[in-house]
């Protein structure tokens, strides 16, 4: 019983999630439409969408952003960025800077320099997060960074209704806990209250998340550099330094001498090493001879 009613209540949070995120969306729909209408007595920055800044009478929104764009210089851009985001009071969550290295080509200068000439295009992937109410102002420093905007993706999630779900639900498992004490002590009743507790937690967590989302805007930021950089960076000729030094021909001369010398030496040692079995060749070959000499002479004679 209490595991159905746990599904239903989950299900029930899943249905009520999906109306909101519905319903935030026709929220700022609705808004866009009057801040459209009210655009020609305010002056409001082109840079900025109004959905960074709107707010609405007992409406909450989880903002977030997500800007492509191409700059002059990527770490002058980043470190621009990062400084933006740390005046007003945010910080960075990920910053992934990096040059993709297009080609690289050797070029020789002289006998010993040569030039390494790199072609690069930078880029950086960022995440920061910052509090809303400065996200407007943040999207605007941002901006003035682009030489070129690809392209800018501004949310805001309405969550009144899963505010006032969380808070039912706390109240609900509160009763449940209240209720479970009432119970006699048995294996039941701790397993009742170990999964009330566990929901309580998760509750607790998933509230944790909704109130630091509300308090801080996750921006999502890709910057990169419209062209092609040239690295231009002295090397040494290792061509020429392998040349040089790949035949010597004095020293090679002078090295076959003493290694042929060492070669002697070796075959005499090892001619002395072994005397024991040219002893008995030479012995063998002597007793051979001896035997044919005999067998010559008689021939000689029958002639």
């Amino acid at each position: 019983m209490k595991t159905t009613y746990i599904k239903l209540s989950l299900a029930s949070v899943i249905l009520l999630g999906i109306y909101s995120c519905k319903k935030g969306e026709v929220a700022e729909s609705n808004y866009k439409m009057e801040a459209t209408a009210d655009s020609a007595s305010a002056v409001v920055s082109d840079s900025v969408s109004s959905a960074a800044t709107m707010t609405v009478k007992d409406k909450q929104f989880i903002k977030t952003a997500d800007v492509n764009m191409e700059v002059k210089d990527v770490y002058e851009a980043t470190i621009a960025i990062e400084k933006s985001v740390q005046d007003l009071g945010g910080f960075v969550t990920h910053s992934n800077l990096q040059s993709n290295v297009v080609s690289e080509n050797t070029y020789t200068t002289s006998d010993e320099e040569a030039t390494l000439i790199k072609k690069y295009q930078t880029e950086n992937t960022m995440q920061v997060r910052v509090p809303t109410e400065k996200l407007g102002e943040l999207l605007t420093l941002i901006n003035n960074k682009k030489l070129f905007l690809n392209s800018r993706i501004i949310n805001a999630e309405d969550v009144t209704s899963s505010i006032k779900y969380a808070e039912l639900e706390g109240k609900r498992i509160q009763k449940t806990d209240e209720n479970i004490s009432q119970l006699k002590t048995n294996k039941d009743k701790v397993k009742m209250d170990d999964e009330n507790m566990a929901e309580g937690n998760l509750q607790q967590l998933a509230n944790m998340d909704v109130t630091d989302n509300l308090k801080y805007s996750k921006v999502d930021i890709y910057i990169k550099e419209p062209q092609l950089r040239i690295a231009e960076m002295a090397v040494t000729n290792t061509k020429n330094i392998d040349n040089k030094y790949q035949f010597n021909f004095i020293y090679d001369i002078k090295n076959a001498f003493v290694e042929g010398f060492y070669l002697i030496q070796k075959i005499i040692v090892g001619l002395v090493t072994i005397w024991p079995i040219l002893l008995i060749i030479a012995a063998a070959l002597y007793f051979i001879r001896k035997r044919k000499s005999p067998k010559t002479n008689d021939q000689t004679l029958s002639e």
